[in-house]
C-alpha cells in the first residue's frame, strides 16, 4: 500500500548491499480505526509519528500510513465500516511494541501530550523497562527499551558523528586544494602587442589534473603550454602541481633550447611518479617579432612604418 508518487519508505529502509537474495522488510502492520482523521491526529500529532501517506483510490477506501521517525515499518490506518468483519478487530492488544532507549522519558513526553497508558513503565522480567499506551480506539501498544539499545544507539551516534565529522575535514581540505590548485595557474600574463590571449581550466571535479600555463621567454616570447595529468582529483592534481612546479623552475632552459627544457621536465617527471601515471604535453611559442615580419612578408609594408 506503498504511496506509488512518492515512494518515501525506500528512504527508511536499510539496504545491505552486496546480498544475493531479493530485498525484504516489513512494509505496512495495518491497525483498524474508527475514525481516520482522528487517529491521523492522534498519531502524528500527541506521537510524534510522521504521515507517510493519504489516500483515496478513486473508487476504493481510503488509507492513511504513519510511522515513527526513527523506524522502517509503517503503520497503515484503515476505517472498516460496521458491518464488515474487520470492524471486530478495532480495540484489544495490538500485540505490537515500539522500541526506545528511554521508556520513562517518552512515558512523560506522551502524557503530557494527553496519550493514556494502560500501564506504567515499569521493569520487566526479561531484564528492560516496559509501558503500554492506547489509541483512541482502544488498540493497546506496549512500549519497551532496555540498556542494550541505548548503548547501541549511542555507539551509532558517535560513529555517525565521527563520519560527518570526517566528511567536513575531508570537504574543507579539498577546498584548500581546489584554491591551492587555482593558484598554480598564471595569475599575471605577459603583455603582447600583436596578440590576445586568455586562458581558463574548469576541472570535472573540484580539483584535477588539466593543465595550461603561460611562460615568459623574453621581449614579445610567450610560451605556451597545455598539460592533461592521466586520473582524477586529488592524486592527479598531485601529479598537476610536481609537473608545474618543474616547469616553472626550468623555464629559463626554454629562452634558446625549449627541447632541453622539455627532455628535463620529462625526466624529472618520470623519476618522481609511478610508471602508470603520464601526462600529455604540449609547449608552443609564440614570437610577435616574427609573427610581424611574416605578415609583412605575407602581405607587404603599409605605410612609412
Amino acid at each position: 500500500m506503498a504511496s506509488d508518487a512518492s515512494l518515501a519508505w525506500t528512504s527508511r529502509s536499510v539496504l545491505r548491499p552486496g546480498r544475493g537474495d531479493p530485498y525484504l522488510c516489513i512494509q505496512d502492520i495495518i491497525v483498524f480505526v474508527r475514525d481516520l482523521d482522528a487517529s491521523l491526529r492522534f498519531y502524528v500529532d500527541r506521537l510524534g509519528f510522521e504521515l507517510i501517506a493519504d489516500r483515496c483510490p478513486e473508487g476504493g477506501r481510503r488509507w492513511v500510513e504513519v510511522a515513527p521517525p526513527d523506524g522502517s515499518a509503517n503503520l497503515t490506518l484503515l476505517a472498516p465500516k460496521p458491518d464488515q468483519p474487520e470492524y471486530k478487530l478495532i480495540g484489544g492488544n495490538r500485540w505490537l511494541l515500539f522500541m526506545t532507549e528511554d521508556v520513562h522519558a517518552k512515558y512523560k513526553e506522551w502524557s503530557d501530550r494527553g496519550v493514556h497508558f494502560v500501564a506504567l513503565p515499569e521493569k520487566a522480567a526479561w531484564g528492560g523497562t516496559f509501558a503500554q499506551f492506547e489509541d483512541p480506539d482502544g488498540n493497546v501498544f506496549g512500549l519497551e527499551g532496555f540498556d542494550e539499545v541505548r548503548r547501541s544507539l549511542e555507539l551509532r551516534r558517535k560513529e555517525h558523528a565521527e563520519k560527518v565529522e570526517a566528511e567536513r575535514r575531508a570537504a574543507q581540505e579539498l577546498e584548500i586544494a581546489r584554491q591551492v590548485q587555482a593558484r598554480l595557474f598564471p595569475q599575471i600574463q605577459p603583455e603582447l602587442r600583436t596578440v590576445e590571449y586568455a586562458g581558463v581550466c574548469l576541472q570535472a571535479r573540484q580539483v584535477g589534473g588539466d593543465y595550461f600555463d603561460f611562460l615568459n621567454l623574453g621581449p614579445q616570447r610567450l610560451g605556451l603550454i597545455i598539460g592533461d595529468v592521466s586520473g582524477k582529483g586529488i592524486a592527479a592534481a598531485l601529479l598537476m602541481a610536481n609537473l608545474q612546479a618543474s616547469l616553472r623552475s626550468q623555464s629559463a632552459m626554454a629562452f634558446d633550447q625549449p627541447e632541453v627544457l622539455l627532455r628535463s621536465v620529462n625526466r624529472l617527471f618520470y623519476d618522481n611518479t609511478v610508471e602508470s601515471a603520464y601526462a600529455s604535453l604540449l609547449f608552443a611559442e609564440y614570437d610577435a617579432a616574427a609573427a610581424l615580419r611574416q605578415l609583412r612578408t605575407s602581405f607587404g609594408t603599409v605605410g612609412p612604418g
